[in-house]
Order: C-alpha cells, then sequence, then structure tokens
C-alpha cells in the first residue's frame, strides 16, 4: 500500500504557495548594511520559507548587529502574507569563504585551500583577486649538493573556479 502524500491535488503542508523572492530580501539588507561596517555575505532562502542571511565584517559582528538587521527585515516583510523563518547571523569562523571580500579580509592570515582535485594546501593567504587568489606555501627541498632539506616558500595562484573551498585556519598551540 502506498503512502497518502496529499494526493487529490493538495499540496503537501511543507511546499508554500508564495516564496519570498531573494532579491527582495537581498535589497532590504543592502539598504540595511548601506551605512555599515557589515557586509552580505550570503542569503539562502529555502523551501520552507525559512530566511537565511549571513553577513560579515572586517573586525567582527556583534549579536547587536544581527538583532538589529533582524528587526530592519522583520519590518520590511508583512509575516501575514509572508510565512517565513528568519535567521540572520555571522559568518562563522570555520566555514568557508563565499565572498572576495572575505578572502580580502584574510590576507596575511593561514588558510586551508581544497583544490577541486582533492589536494589540500595550508598556506597563508598573500592575496586575492576577482579572479584568482595567491597562497604562500612552505616546502622541503633538497639543494643540489646539500646534505639536508631546506625549507623554502611557494607562492601557488589558484583561480576560483578550481578550488572546492578555502578556510580560515584555527591552530590551537
Amino acid at each position: 500500500m502506498q503512502p497518502n502524500l496529499g494526493g487529490g491535488g493538495q499540496k503537501p503542508p511543507f511546499i508554500f504557495d508564495f516564496m519570498i523572492e531573494k532579491e527582495t530580501v537581498k535589497g532590504i539588507v543592502d539598504d540595511f548594511l548601506a551605512h555599515s561596517a557589515n557586509y552580505l555575505v550570503n542569503i539562502d532562502i529555502r523551501p520552507d520559507n525559512t530566511i537565511v542571511v549571513e553577513i560579515d565584517n572586517d573586525q567582527a559582528v556583534s549579536i547587536d548587529d544581527c538583532i538589529s538587521l533582524s528587526k530592519f527585515i522583520e519590518s520590511k516583510l508583512d509575516r501575514d502574507t509572508e510565512d517565513y523563518e528568519l535567521e540572520v547571523g555571522s559568518a562563522g569562523i570555520g566555514q568557508p569563504f563565499k565572498i572576495l571580500r572575505q578572502y580580502l579580509k584574510n590576507v596575511g592570515n593561514e588558510v586551508e585551500v581544497l583544490a577541486k582535485t582533492g589536494v589540500k594546501h595550508t598556506g597563508i593567504l598573500k592575496s586575492a583577486e576577482p579572479e584568482a587568489f595567491v597562497l604562500t606555501v612552505e616546502k622541503q627541498v633538497k639543494p643540489e649538493g646539500a646534505k639536508r632539506k631546506v625549507t623554502v616558500e611557494e607562492d601557488l595562484t589558484f583561480p576560483y573556479s578550481e578550488i572546492k573551498h578555502t578556510k580560515y585556519l584555527i591552530r590551537f598551540k
């Protein structure tokens, strides 16, 4: 016997007839952030009408920043018309970078890069441009005629299209 999945032309209860448009939310967030040190990282609108807004700051995002943005968004949307759930938060420290500004913020910091080839690189983020970024890595090489290996630095350039993710590397010493 097949389970009843809301047949007879009815939609299951988790499918909404009206979904909030991402561009609508982006416009609201952009208006709020226009005079702020915070910047938009990502907006995700899930099928259940959960709106997830992720912001960042070159210094730090405070809980008050998230609360203020959340209240501003809610003041611009009508809960009676648009049945939604709202989550506003900061970009997580261990989360992959999503936009160029996060790369720029982390120039000089140690990061982990996972290439689409599956190779993982760890090094210092040297620079970031719209097309690619440069990672300075250390490697051991044995100069010709030398008895011991020496550590040398090498710059690796990664087009964004060739990586799975880049993350800020947290080390506990």
